[in-house]
């Protein structure tokens, strides 16, 4: 079986603009990602799909795989799928299993890239997974940067949204906080099929691109895991992160740390 991972990165972020090549520890976080994810074995190889020469040029610089993409998609799955398409004519090797692996993640582990790929080859019907973890605090659930979502008793996901839900508002105060870690494993052709349906309503509202597999009638497996994860929207958050590495024993495996 033939698994790789693919990491969309682009420099025109909305919210924070050259967010790939912002540093951390002396690292870009696009460098972070893609090095972390090198260590997973269950990958026969990693990719950056980019439409920017600046990190095209890094990744390459540091020994890694890039593929330039164009500049006019709006998701990260759409990259993705470009990217899948090049990567099989290059290689000539059709791939099986494609893992989308968000630029904003730094801290992923290969722990965490194994566990969301392991539903997909267990169960010959489940086409796409995405990893969940816990939230820790109120103003955690309340922010919309995080993506929210709330499973039925298979661990499949019912909704997604950038609201706290569960709903506080009926006055029940100890409710389930699970947010959407953007490790996301496509089956090869559920991936093509996804990027050919049109875009769903409440995909659009909330702006999270699961809700358009939700909204034709299909099952988003969710894959819970205990990794503390720092996902980077903002600059706050990229400090966060910095802090977080100091202590972290993987980052040391590709970056000394001096003082």
């Amino acid at each position: 079986m033939n698994i790789i991972g693919i990491i969309p990165a682009r420099m025109a972020s909305s919210r924070f603009p050259g967010k790939p090549m912002a540093k951390i520890l002396g690292i870009p976080m696009i460098g972070h990602c893609y090095q972390r994810s090198k260590m997973c074995k269950m990958l026969d190889e990693v990719y950056v799909a980019t439409c920017d020469k600046e990190i095209y040029d890094y990744i390459e610089d540091i020994g890694g795989k890039a593929v330039m993409t164009a500049d006019t998609h709006e998701r990260a799955s759409d990259r993705t799928a470009e990217a899948l398409l090049k990567i099989e004519n290059i290689t000539g090797k059709k791939i099986d299993i494609v893992v989308m692996i968000q630029g904003d993640e730094p801290m992923v582990t290969s722990d965490m890239i194994e566990s969301a790929i392991k539903p997909l080859i267990d169960d010959s019907n489940i086409k796409i997974s995405n990893l969940i973890t816990k939230m820790n605090s109120r103003e955690e659930h309340e922010d919309p940067n995080e993506v929210k979502v709330v499973l039925d008793k298979d661990n499949f996901a019912l909704y997604f949204s950038r609201e706290p839900i569960p709903s506080r508002k009926k006055g029940v105060e100890d409710v389930p906080m699970l947010k959407q870690v953007c490790i996301i494993p496509f089956k090869r052709d559920f991936l093509l099929e996804y990027n050919n349906m049109e875009q769903t309503p409440l995909e659009i509202i909330e702006s999270v691109d699961m809700l358009r597999i939700i909204e034709n009638g299909l099952k988003v497996k969710m894959v819970y895991t205990d990794k503390n994860t720092l996902a980077v929207d903002t600059l706050n958050d990229l400090l966060n992160v910095e802090r977080a590495m100091k202590n972290d024993e993987l980052s040391n495996k590709y970056i000394y740390l001096k003082g």
